[in-house]
């Protein structure tokens, strides 16, 4: 279907295209790609990105998403001895705040896995992990959230933070998360969402298509990438459709909370 001609560019790409319904195809951002191939294509983003990761997340959030995180790991409220999953990990904001709140005066009481499908964000966040002194307790995998090399039911919380849009079939991500998760264990996922105030709505489309894919070019030399992030966005569930999906997978009392008027929500769901 041709462009309407009467509507601006950034209003013209608001809108994503249908997900394909062909069981071997997976979207990557607005195109479909064939399942297979997702996962590199994934891997080849973030390769390139990993080094100004955290630099380009101040930038693009203003600094808002070290709220978002804070509001994350409170919701999650550590407690001595958290077995910890921190899936899409990479660079360790979520585990750094986790580990503070579990060190004690003889040292980390618990134990975090930070799992990431790119080596290369791992090892940014092994860096930053010594950097902080922030090295017993905690293990760093390079894996796929759909086949996690854990046993079952050994873990006390899994949380994913920006990282459950990323994956080829959502379905089968939260599936392991529940297979790991011990009976009572908490599921946590901070991820952009869907804005629910209009006004609000409006803006985030034009700061989304025509400036965040601008300063990927500047800040990070990549903006392929950064489009990638924004349509990915757009293709992700609903906050009601992620919570179904939760349920759908086993897990009960799901809820979400939105933040900055949806632009993300923290979705809570528990393993009984």
């Amino acid at each position: 279907m041709a462009a309407d001609p009467e509507t601006p560019p950034h209003r013209q790409r608001q809108t994503p295209p249908a997900p394909s319904a062909a069981p071997d195809t997976a979207s990557f951002g607005y195109r479909e790609v064939p399942r297979g191939e997702k996962a590199a294509l994934v891997r080849g983003v973030f390769d390139s990105v990993a080094g100004r990761y955290d630099l380009m997340n101040d930038l693009m959030s203003m600094g808002v998403h070290r709220l978002w995180k804070d509001a994350f790991v409170a919701m999650l409220a550590p407690q001595p001895g958290l077995r910890l999953l921190d899936v899409a990990g990479g660079t360790g904001d979520v585990a750094f705040r986790v580990a503070e709140k579990l060190r004690g005066p003889a040292g980390m009481d618990g134990r975090i896995t930070v799992l990431d499908l790119t080596e290369s964000m791992l090892r940014v966040g092994r860096d930053r992990g010594l950097d902080r002194g922030l090295v017993q307790g905690l293990d760093w995998v390079c894996a796929d959230a759909m086949a996690l090399p854990l046993p079952p039911r050994c873990q006390d919380a899994y949380t994913i933070a920006f990282g459950l849009r990323n994956v080829t079939d959502i379905e089968a991500a939260l599936a392991e998360a529940h297979r790991v998760l011990r009976p009572g264990g908490r599921f946590l996922c901070l991820e952009f969402s869907r804005v629910v105030l209009p006004l609000l709505d409006r803006a985030y489309d034009v700061y989304s298509f025509e400036v965040l894919p601008r300063l990927g070019a500047l800040v990070a030399g990549d903006r392929e990438s950064y489009q990638y992030l924004v349509e990915s966005i757009r293709r992700f569930p609903s906050q009601a459709e992620l919570a179904e999906k939760l349920a759908a997978a086993g897990f009960a009392r799901p809820t979400w909370r939105n933040l900055s008027g949806g632009i993300a929500a923290i979705h809570s769901a528990w393993r009984i």
